[in-house]
């Protein structure tokens, strides 16, 4: 893409972005056709029908049940290998024992470490996500798998989640958005996707056992669009069950979340995995639409209750083996379309830890970095009149690919940004390295969250006085001080929230301490999850974010430190003041005890606070470059529109700046007047272009009018409200530059 305009779709089949590529141009066919998903194909039905006729039930049986971590049980005699699952939210998993956690010890499992989810939706760019999907899926397939269990992407309602770091976005827009490309590139390498964690799978508190409540707008207006697209648009193979319930039924055993929902509205044909050890019965579950139960096994696999528990159940007629042949064929029907039945000789091979996909990560990683404030430009770095760098933090040194409870991944290649300093500075420049603060952790301890008590891990916030006069006489006896610091992956984990918005380790003592010993001082975070950096942002003239970026983290970074790279990362979730201003601790509904009420209803992340008119630190969509922008001539093609046309937006996007850069526009639209409760705005729209220093691009964003809809719970449809819709055009929901008002008719 260096040195051609950027073309990107907005929103796939929903928002087609056109722009010019030099003197080529990228039209919308090609975008849609370039993403679009292939669904599953039902050509070998007949011949899946005569194999599970010759299955005994116990062979039956066995296909619906973890046989080992990772796979189920295979049918040797009639040719049915058994699922190979990895999970894969950062890069495929290493190998672990079939009948444990523990590490198999191999030494062919090393891949490439993909940056978390936070770190891509940073990127604001549909093309990264397809290219993280076929990258991570030819790492897959390279491992001879045939279920990636990734992408995560359930909407971020707390900033103290602990996958807030893993699940994108805020916003089901941008959610659906990025995940339909990920879900095409993976499959395209033969290999399926396991999206999760359907549905509504929003907090780490209690996860197993609360009952999430909300109204039947807010689920489909928020919650399910994203898992709605990657089925019917991206046709993902296999959906995860999450551990939560939904209205009284775990997911696992939710008729209408798995039948009335996944199969029988959007015409769901895969398979249904839950998560591990999250079905509860025998009978509800494998009626409710659960295929595969996957799990941790007690004494034995075979004590799953799709195991032993459904042939007695079948035995004693209260399960009947139609039932069990229809989730037998099911899973035939996965297997056959990632090939690994059926046409074999033309599966893909795949590739791993290769430069390529180095090269992958880095781009991702180098796209997704966020500017969060230059004021006294001191970035970028003008690493010829340097003399001496103070390099100080933890996050320096940090790697990222494993920690925590949860999946990382096993890498020979990970580049620290202490690392890509080094082979980067000019060697006349020296480096003084000061650590600066410790990452450690008290014993676990009980919290009461609302009605809910859950250990939870304290940290150490007390500075070392060694380390922090280390720190301060390096940052003394340099020219410039670069802060790396914010969280880590043990930190930031799967299984507990946070406790707050608390910077951990004592980091914000450290960073003062530098900051009044050198002025020229720049803080870059590695964390991905909103903090509490009020003081820091209050302090500090330059700051930088970061995220859990990958094998090439540290060149990414550093890239843009010394402005090789423009930064154009924009932040995929609102940066509070404080949590109480984020909507689900506003309403004291989170985490809830027994039962979790989404009392903020539809007004979540920056739907709330604009609506509510509460100033957050930094806003959703918000992020700088190191040249500066103005959107003008914003106009749409037609005044009126019918409710099944498409609304096309163009405007002018103007580098005033001297450097190249890439800018976000994002389309906000919003309804005064509305007979419904509305957010002042919604995201309909964005699209990345690059554009040259002193030069102007065209931008073109089209918008179906049906994106405009509402969910009407009492007609059971997606309904467009006639009327005025004025479009407001900025950088961010909070930094609106253009607005154009077009009428529904």
């Amino acid at each position: 893409m260096k040195n051609k305009m950027l073309c990107l779709s907005a929103a796939l089949m929903l928002v087609i972005v056109s722009c010019k590529k030099d003197s080529e141009t990228k039209n919308s066919g090609e975008i849609a056709a370039a993403y679009e998903g292939t669904p599953m194909t039902d050509e070998y039905d007949a011949e899946i029908e005569k194999i599970v006729s010759q299955m005994t039930l116990e062979e039956k049986i066995g296909l619906l049940h973890g046989y080992s971590m990772f796979t189920n049980k295979g049918i040797e005699r009639l040719g049915v290998p058994e699922v190979h699952m990895a999970d894969g939210p950062l890069g495929v998993r290493e190998e672990i024992s079939r009948n444990s956690w523990a590490p198999a010890g191999n030494t062919d499992d090393f891949a490439t470490f993909y940056p978390a989810g936070g770190g891509l939706s940073a990127t604001w760019n549909p093309e990264m996500a397809h290219t993280f999907g076929k990258s991570i899926g030819e790492e897959a397939r390279a491992r001879d798998k045939d279920v990636l269990l990734a992408p995560a992407f359930n909407i971020i309602r707390t900033p103290l989640g602990g996958r807030t770091y893993e699940y994108m976005t805020e916003d089901p827009f941008l959610n659906k958005t990025l995940v339909v490309p990920y879900v095409t590139g993976v499959q395209q390498n033969d290999v399926a996707v396991c999206i999760k964690h359907y549905a509504a799978n929003n907090q780490e508190t209690n996860r197993g056992t609360v009952d999430v409540q909300m109204d039947e707008r807010t689920l489909r207006e928020i919650y399910l669009p994203a898992f709605h697209d990657a089925v019917v648009k991206g046709h993902a193979f296999t959906v995860m069950g999450a551990y939560n319930k939904f209205r009284g039924d775990y997911l696992c055993e939710n008729p209408y979340m798995l039948q009335s929902i996944l199969r029988d509205e959007w015409g769901f044909k895969g398979i249904v995995i839950s998560d591990w050890a999250a079905v509860h019965t025998t009978k509800k579950a494998l009626e409710a639409g659960t295929d595969l139960e996957m799990g941790t096994p007690t004494a034995s696999f075979d004590d799953h209750f799709f195991a032993n528990p459904l042939i007695k159940a079948v035995k004693d007629g209260s399960v009947s083996v139609a039932e069990v042949d229809k989730h037998a064929k099911r899973i035939l029907k996965l297997l056959y379309n990632v090939k690994a039945m059926g046409k074999k000789d033309g599966r893909a091979k795949g590739s791993i830890a290769t430069e390529a996909h180095y090269k992958d990560a880095y781009n991702i990683a180098s796209e997704s970095v966020v500017l969060l404030k230059n004021s006294e430009n001191l970035l970028p770095l003008n690493a010829s009149a340097l003399k001496s760098v103070a390099v100080i933090g933890a996050n320096a040194m940090q790697r990222h690919a494993q920690g925590g409870f949860g999946a990382g991944v096993k890498t020979k290649h990970e580049v620290t940004p202490l690392d890509a300093l080094k082979a980067k500075l000019p060697k006349s420049v020296t480096i003084n390295y000061a650590r600066g603060y410790k990452t450690e952790f008290k014993p676990k301890k009980e919290m009461k969250f609302g009605e809910v008590t859950q250990e939870v891990k304290e940290t150490v916030n007390e500075l070392d006085p060694k380390m922090v006069a280390e720190a301060v006489e390096a940052a003394k006896k340099s020219d410039v001080a670069v802060l790396f610091v914010g969280a880590n992956r043990d930190y930031e984990t799967e299984a507990s929230d946070r406790r707050d918005l608390s910077l951990p380790f004592g980091q914000e003592k450290l960073i003062a301490a530098v900051k009044a010993a050198n002025p020229k001082t720049i803080v870059v975070f590695v964390a991905g999850a909103p903090y509490d950096i009020n003081n820091v942002v209050a302090q500090n003239s330059a700051i930088l974010w970061g995220w859990y970026n990958g094998s090439e983290a540290g060149n990414a970074i550093t890239d843009v430190l010394l402005g090789k790279v423009n930064p154009s990362g924009k932040l995929p979730w609102t940066m509070p003041k404080k949590i109480q201003d984020s909507p689900a601790h506003a309403t004291n509904s989170f985490p809830g005890g027994a039962t979790e009420e989404y009392k903020e209803g539809i007004l979540v992340g920056y739907r709330w606070f604009d609506t509510k008119n509460v100033t957050p630190l930094y806003a959703f969509g918000y992020g700088l470059s190191y040249t500066t922008f103005e959107l003008a001539n914003a106009k749409a093609d037609k005044a009126s529109y019918a409710a099944n046309e498409t609304i096309t937006v163009t405007l002018d996007v103007k580098n005033t700046g001297k450097a190249d850069g890439k800018e976000v526009v994002q389309l906000y639209a919003a309804k005064s007047g509305s007979k419904i409760e509305r957010a002042a705005k919604e995201l309909k729209g964005f699209t990345k272009v690059l554009v040259k220093a002193g030069s102007t691009q065209k931008a073109t964003i089209t918008i179906p009018a049906q994106e405009l809809a509402y969910y009407d719970a009492a007609s059971k449809k997606w309904t467009v409200e006639p009327g005025a819709y004025r479009f407001k055009i900025g950088n961010s929901s909070r930094d609106i530059k253009q607005e154009i008002t077009v009428t529904i008719k």
